[in-house]
């Protein structure tokens, strides 16, 4: 990702990609992500890794941007899970926020300010 500096070293190295998160930055690992969200007292499912594959996907996407915009993430996010009820549904999943929790679990930086007490979540 170009927001976020890596050491020239990391990438001449060969990287072993991880063919279910095609856009997962170059040092994220699945079992990074399991271990973070034991961590914080989750049991990654199906649904988690879909969020988390949906958060790669946008800044994959969005990487030439200086700053992810949250309210644009928010919507993506809203309309990616739309049929399961949108961001209510990710706050079910990821109690400490879909886009902060989320982003921790899929290597990436969150948005400034990803937190949203309406839904009672913490960064």
């Amino acid at each position: 990702m170009l927001n976020i500096s890596t050491d020239i070293n990391k990438l001449t190295r060969d990287t072993v990609t991880d063919p279910d998160f095609p856009f997962a930055p170059l040092e994220w690992t699945r079992k990074d992500a399991e271990k973070t969200a034991l961590s914080e007292g989750l049991k990654l499912t199906e649904e988690h890794w879909e969020a988390i594959r949906s958060l790669q996907n946008y800044y994959a996407h969005h990487d030439e941007e200086t700053v992810i915009n949250l309210r644009d993430l928010h919507d993506a996010l809203d309309e990616h899970f739309h049929q399961h009820g949108g961001l209510k549904y990710l706050y079910t999943i990821f109690p400490g926020g879909p886009v902060a929790q989320g982003c921790r679990l899929a290597g990436l930086e969150a948005p400034f300010m990803p937190s949203d007490s309406s839904f009672g979540s913490v960064a």
